[in-house]
Parts: C-alpha cells; sequence; structure tokens
C-alpha cells in the first residue's frame, strides 16, 4: 500500500501485497477503516506470512470493532508463535464474540506458553461449548500440571464433546508429567 493510497483512502490492493509478500503493506491495510473485510483479509495474510514485524499490529487489531477481524487476528498470532501476544490473547478470551474467544483459545494453545494456563483454565467455564473445547484442547496441548484438576472438573460437563477433549487433555498431560 503506497503514501498516495494511504492518503487518499483508497482501497489497499490485498491480492498485490499478499502477491508481493508486502508485511508494511498488510499491516497498514489492518488499519482501513472503510472495509472490515479488508482489515480481516490483512490480518489472515499476515498469518500466513508468519512474519513478527506483524505482531504488534495484529495484537492492536484484536481490539478492532468487527469481529472477523479480531478472529483473524487472534489466529494469525497463533500461526505466528511470538510468545509477545500471549497476554492480549489471554485477554481475548473475554472477548463479547464467542468466535473470536474460541480463536484465542486456540492460539494460546498454538503458542504453548505457560503463562496461558489460567486464563484458558477460566475458559473452561465459557458459556460456549466450542470454547470449553478448544480451551480444554489448548490446555493439553500446553501440558501444565495445574491444569489438571480443573480439567478434572469438565469430565462432567453437559456436553460430551467436552467430556471427551478435556479426557484427551489429561492424557496429554499425563504423558508429558
Amino acid at each position: 500500500m503506497g503514501i498516495l493510497e494511504l492518503l487518499l483512502g483508497l482501497k489497499p490492493n490485498i491480492k498485490r501485497l499478499e502477491a508481493r509478500g508486502d508485511v508494511r503493506g498488510l499491516t497498514k491495510a489492518l488499519k482501513y477503516r472503510r472495509d472490515a473485510s479488508v482489515r480481516a483479509e490483512a490480518a489472515r495474510i499476515l498469518g500466513v506470512l508468519k512474519d513478527g514485524r506483524a505482531v504488534d499490529p495484529l495484537i492492536y487489531a484484536l481490539k478492532d470493532r468487527d469481529r472477523s477481524v479480531r478472529f483473524k487476528a487472534a489466529e494469525s498470532l497463533g500461526k505466528i508463535g511470538d510468545a509477545k501476544a500471549v497476554e492480549k490473547l489471554a485477554e481475548a478470551l473475554t472477548d463479547k464474540d464467542w468466535y473470536v474467544r474460541l480463536h484465542a483459545a486456540t492460539a494460546l494453545g498454538d503458542l504453548q506458553d505457560k503463562r496461558a494456563v489460567v486464563p484458558l483454565i477460566q475458559a473452561l467455564k465459557d458459556e460456549e461449548k466450542a470454547v470449553r473445547e478448544w480451551a480444554a484442547q489448548a490446555l493439553g496441548d500446553i501440558g501444565d500440571s495445574r491444569a489438571v484438576d480443573p480439567l478434572n472438573a469438565v469430565l462432567t460437563d453437559r456436553e460430551v464433546s467436552v467430556r471427551e477433549i478435556a479426557a484427551e487433555a489429561l492424557a496429554k498431560i499425563k504423558a508429558k508429567t
């Protein structure tokens, strides 16, 4: 995205930025206020590129007004794998939109950072089944023994799939310790 496009408020050419691997242009596209689909697609592509320069702009995008931008930012932060994102992804576990919370849990599982254990344990109590499932999965991926008792408690969840994933997570933790 060139200076002229930015100054004139022209819509970024996301396909061109992707083809060039233009991380700088894509991070600028994350700020294009006129079209959330542009911001969401920029966030998605930044995850594919896995460039550490995108971490701070993606963290900022976790607070975007549009849910698709927020969940794509969370997803991409997990793909990039920079531990700098853990705290803000943990905050995203309380987002008003369950789909954002789900992607934050998934990203934290990808990062496998022990700082995420306590927020993920809290997410085991989420109202949405999918968030509870992915929080349990993430805790199993991290493999921290602090999750054992909370995961044992989830074995009585009203949803069979949540119970099954919690059991798998417990087995993963046991194998790691």
